[in-house]
């Protein structure tokens, strides 16, 4: 990693750490997810989760990105050896699947933070509004918009872009979540949203798919499994902490969610009937951000245009902050194939417009694509636990990484992570056979098992041809940056 810049402080690592790991999931998917799913059981089983699956994953990326620097694809080679390529282009390119979806998901979150002035007070206005914005070209202008905002950013570099971005984005998104949870916990009614929120009814836990949705959302909200802490990580000084570092980095996530929860859930229960409210809940991630709390918050009277733009304007910064860490690992692997980055960036711009244009014009594709590469990173984090395992953990213990010697630690990546993740997977394949019926094979359909293994395995495939090539290139090119 010669001549690479790196971040200015620790703190400047774990604030980009903190940026990558909020993103528009912990505010849109876990206020609804922990209410459906019955409150506080679901918590205990999320901070389990977040214990023995997200936090051992992303010590191993900090660990692997600190020992070897730059992209999973040039990570991974370094570790397991010249066949072991493909698995690394796996991990970059389910996330730069996710990168052109997500930069929808941004524009969204623009658009609307933009229109929150003129946003229709009835759910029917709402709902035809989301329909207008929902598959137009403004979408695709928005998204152009907030990727050339992101390019612009990382071509600035890890310090003047990325960090000091990270150092404005975090605190100002942790206190926009808090104006707008302590609104929401004073409403008349928001108690009984508390108290769906935090009570715990202990007979909860015996329910597996509790179990299921709390592992879920702990491994696609932290981050953990995607690559992007690695990237990170190799920008990392000497004295950053492999333990603690990410110990802020997971429970800033969740702190995070919770804060969300707190604005998202006692609002719900303050305007309408408990029956109602989980209903409501039950919906997907857009009707609930871009339909359902617009009409809720703008019933709060004079402060509702600000709760709600307060809203808006967190979900958005939530967003960018991982946008960019998609957009540098992306930048990172094709340096780490030969690129300059003065030719790659504007590469990843290019591709991204072009590749994210169908999921904005098209709902059903993008259905598609979140289903395909969400459970994608499911993949990804396996493939991390078989790599550190293959490699030995004890070739990643250094001075700053001495929890990895842990049994919590060696007892998650030898046993939860390989049957949890299997879990996972098998939950999901099976949630989507109940939701397909017959046509579950059918690789036409948005969410069918048929189309997962699909493009899996098209990707496999390609990199299965390609892995001789790419570990020659990436083999090179770290011969070249040492010279």
């Amino acid at each position: 990693m010669a001549g690479t810049e790196r971040f200015s402080s620790r703190w400047g690592l774990v604030a980009a750490a903190l940026g990558m790991a909020i993103g528009a999931g912990n505010i849109w998917r876990f206020p609804r997810v922990v209410a459906a799913q019955g409150g506080g059981a679901f918590i205990l089983a999320w901070l389990v989760a977040l214990l023995v699956w997200s936090l051992p994953l992303l010590m191993v990326e900090y660990a692997v990105g600190r020992k070897w620097g730059g992209s999973p694809l040039r990570a991974l080679v370094g570790m397991l050896g010249r066949r072991w390529a493909w698995a690394g282009g796996f991990i970059v390119l389910c996330c730069v699947a996710i990168m052109f979806y997500y930069s929808v998901v941004t524009a969204w979150c623009l658009i609307y933070l933009l229109q929150t002035p003129f946003l229709p007070g009835d759910l029917a206005g709402l709902q035809g509004r989301w329909g207008q914005v929902q598959g137009s070209w403004l979408v695709v202008g928005a998204t152009a918009l907030c990727l050339a905002v992101v390019a612009a950013v990382v071509r600035l570099g890890v310090r003047a872009g990325i960090e000091k971005t990270c150092r404005i984005l975090v605190p100002s998104l942790f206190v926009l979540l808090a104006v707008a949870a302590l609104k929401a916990i004073s409403l008349p009614g928001a108690q009984a949203g508390l108290q769906h929120l935090f009570a715990v009814d202990f007979s909860r836990l015996a329910n597996p798919r509790l179990w299921l949705e709390a592992f879920s959302q702990s491994a696609w909200s932290t981050g953990a499994g995607w690559g992007l802490l690695l990237v990170y990580a190799g920008y990392g000084g000497t004295r950053s902490h492999v333990t603690s570092d990410c110990l802020i980095a997971g429970l800033g996530n969740n702190a995070a969610s919770l804060l969300a929860a707190l604005a998202v859930v006692p609002t719900l229960f303050a305007f309408l009937p408990v029956d109602e409210a989980l209903a409501v809940a039950g919906q997907g991630n857009q009707g609930l951000a871009f339909v359902w709390l617009p009409r809720l918050f703008l019933q709060m009277g004079s402060w509702g245009w600000v709760v709600l733009l307060v809203f808006f304007a967190a979900l958005l910064m939530a967003a960018v902050s991982s946008l960019i860490a998609m957009v540098e690992l992306a930048v990172r692997a094709l340096a780490d194939l030969g690129w300059e980055r003065a030719r790659a960036l504007p590469a990843v711009l290019l591709l991204s417009l072009a590749a994210a244009t169908p999921s904005a014009l098209w709902p059903d594709f993008f259905s598609n694509q979140d289903w395909v590469w969400g459970l994608g990173l499911l993949v990804s984090g396996e493939l991390f636990c078989v790599a550190a395992l293959r490699h030995g953990l004890d070739e990643l213990i250094d001075s700053n990484s001495r929890a990895l010697t842990r049994w919590w630690f060696r007892w998650s990546l030898l046993a939860v992570i390989p049957l949890a993740g299997t879990a996972m997977l098998g939950w999901w394949f099976w949630q989507s056979s109940q939701w397909q019926g017959a046509n579950w094979s059918n690789p036409l359909l948005p969410t069918s098992l048929g189309t997962c293994l699909l493009q899996w395995g098209a990707l496999l495939l390609l990199l299965l041809l390609a892995n001789g090539r790419l570990a020659r290139r990436v083999m090179l090119q770290r011969e070249t940056t040492r010279e």
